[in-house]
């Protein structure tokens, strides 16, 4: 039997989970497992700035490449600082494990020094956690850390390790499987309930497919377009599904809720059946929940049973990962439709279209006017390929980037969607950069945001790890703003920013980036097409947008998804959608 440390067990470990980078920053009682890491592992360690960003950069990872994200942080304000990006994770179902040192066990509830319950704060946002007290332990709970966080539904695990346990010796063991006998996620669908969700689908005549994340954490991407095209069932992709679907098919109507395409928004509210497919029935896509999707049917597929009927009765729930669920789903429909193909439903996809024809996302960019964010995106998108990873902070930026950024593959699309997590798009970024050194990172990001985080860009500059940084500079928080102006009488409370301090391209010069401003509709090109040019250090590119400049359509807090707001005009296309023909 080897003998080693709790420390260099846990490292082995991690190795053989598959790890290769870790994101951090040191302390006290984490400091038994950075000394193995000089020259005893090929673990890369990556030292950011703050604990925060080191979880979001975890989350990047994983977002990026389906693979569990690593973060670490010493005890008490360590472990506390990694609270909002566990808390992300959770919402989101993102796959990490996050490691804190803590106190020597003989001194933890006295509350020594650098001490805090980690354990007991992050239960409720994490998916499972660990106290670890017997070195003996270490490596079966890793085992189990990541077996839980990548499995059933994705989500962050911590593990607390004592200094004194990482310090003590223990005989090296290596468990080949992972008994947790109350842990058995259902992942594949029941055929019974299959048929039946099939049957209902080729009874509709108004199908919609509701995409969720649960299709891109699930690797579905592919089962889900073969069922949309064997069936000609339009597909609508919710904030965190975006690209699970290519937004160039026809048959895609873009994204749902409180700031999606009218067309996506009222083909839900229209449909006689929802195929909801990992997706939770989020308040930001429902609307009032008594008023959403009224004359629909539900079939709902989703791999944690608490999704089921939590917040909308399902007429089929089928529990699964959406992957094998899917698949399903287009054997039987191929089964049954055989040569005859798909039902009629033209006058339906008619319907669609012409919603799409007069209702589009829209903006007045002209040329001697204030520069638009929408155009700004737009450009950004039309000058990268699609390999390229979009990531993006939380408010205005992030709505004008899932709107007017065209997504054509899974994994190319990383925000923070539950938690509204600001400052989680430098981080994030670097983390995704990470993961895919080959694909470009660009982050759309507010200035609001920026500069939660922006400390970040330090670490991309020292780890050489480039990405591209777009600020939509409003000198607001703009999401705030605009509603105080539509709500609140345009009373103005706490919002302004001021869009010259910090000076961002002076900012990004002493973090070792280049800074870039951007102040008229006609040097949008040339500086983006800079940008992109620069491939050996991260790129900030301030855009000095119009401050008045606000996201529509919207749905108001709280509002039936019928009140949609096609634009600051206030105007409707009809007071109820049943003024509107299906044909």
């Amino acid at each position: 039997m080897t003998t080693l440390t709790g420390a260099r067990a846990l490292l082995k470990a991690l190795e053989l989970e598959g790890v290769e980078v870790i994101f951090g920053i040191p302390g006290g009682a984490s400091m038994p497992i950075y000394d193995p890491l000089v020259d005893e592992s090929p673990i890369r360690h990556i030292l950011c700035r703050h604990e925060q960003g080191a979880g979001h950069a975890a989350e990047g990872y994983a977002w990026a490449t389906g693979r569990p994200g690593v973060c670490m942080a010493t005890s008490g304000p360590g472990g506390t600082n990694l609270v909002t990006p566990l808390a992300d994770a959770k919402m989101d179902s993102v796959p990490i494990v996050a490691i804190t040192g803590q106190v020597p066990t003989p001194v933890v509830g006295n509350d020594a020094f650098q001490e805090a319950d980690i354990t007991g704060i992050t239960m409720p946002i994490t998916k499972h956690n660990f106290l670890v007290k017997d070195p003996a332990e270490i490596v079966r709970t890793v085992r189990e850390a990541f077996h839980i966080a990548t499995t059933g539904r994705p989500g962050p695990v911590l593990i607390d390790l004592p200094k004194d346990v990482l310090l003590a010796e223990t005989e090296w063991s290596w468990p080949e499987r992972v008994s947790l006998p109350g842990y058995r996620p259902t992942t594949k669908g029941n055929q019974r309930q299959v048929v039946e969700a099939v049957k209902m689908i080729l009874a509709s005549e108004r199908p919609v497919l509701y995409v969720g994340g649960g299709v891109i954490k699930a690797n579905a991407s592919e089962e889900l377009y073969r069922l949309a095209t064997l069936g000609r069932l339009p597909v609508v992709t919710t904030l965190m599904a975006r690209g699970a679907f290519p937004d160039s098919h026809e048959l895609c109507l873009g994204m749902p809720g409180m700031h999606g395409s009218y067309t996506a928004v009222t083909a839900m509210q229209r449909a006689d059946l929802l195929v909801a497919l990992g997706a939770r029935f989020d308040d930001r896509v429902t609307g009032k929940l008594a008023a959403f999707a009224p004359h629909a049917r539900v079939i709902h597929v989703d791999i944690d049973p608490a999704e089921i009927g939590k917040n909308r009765a399902a007429d089929v729930p089928i529990v699964g990962d959406c992957r094998d669920v899917i698949a399903k789903m287009v054997a039987e429909l191929e089964r049954r439709q055989g040569e005859a193909g798909p039902p009629d439903r033209s006058a339906w996809l008619a319907q669609l279209r012409e919603w799409q024809q007069r209702f589009p996302f829209r903006y007045d960019q002209r040329p001697d006017g204030p520069l638009k964010p929408q155009y700004a995106v737009e450009r950004l998108r039309a000058l990268a390929d699609d390999d390229t990873i979009v990531v993006a902070g939380v408010g205005q930026h992030q709505m004008y980037a899932s709107q007017f950024w065209r997504f054509e593959k899974p994994r190319h699309w990383i925000n923070s969607g539950g938690l509204g997590t600001m400052g989680f798009a430098v981080p994030a970024a670097l983390g995704a950069k990470v993961g895919r050194p080959d694909a470009r990172v660009v982050a759309i990001d507010g200035d609001g945001c920026f500069q939660m985080t922006a400390q970040e860009l330090a670490t991309s500059t020292t780890e050489k790890i480039p990405f591209v940084c777009a600020i939509l500079n409003n000198g607001y928080l703009g999401m705030v703003r605009q509603w105080q102006e539509l709500f609140f009488d345009q009373r103005y409370s706490g919002v302004y920013l001021d869009p010259n301090v910090p000076d961002y391209v002076k900012l990004a010069e002493a973090y070792g980036a280049v800074g870039i401003r951007v102040e008229r509709p006609d040097e949008v090109d040339a500086a983006i097409e800079k940008a992109y040019s620069i491939t050996d250090r991260s790129v900030v590119i301030d855009f000095r947008i119009d401050p008045s400049e606000g996201v529509f359509p919207m749905v108001p807090a709280g509002a039936s998804n019928d009140d949609i707001i096609l634009g600051p005009e206030a105007i409707r296309p009809t007071s109820d959608p049943e003024e509107a023909p299906i044909a």
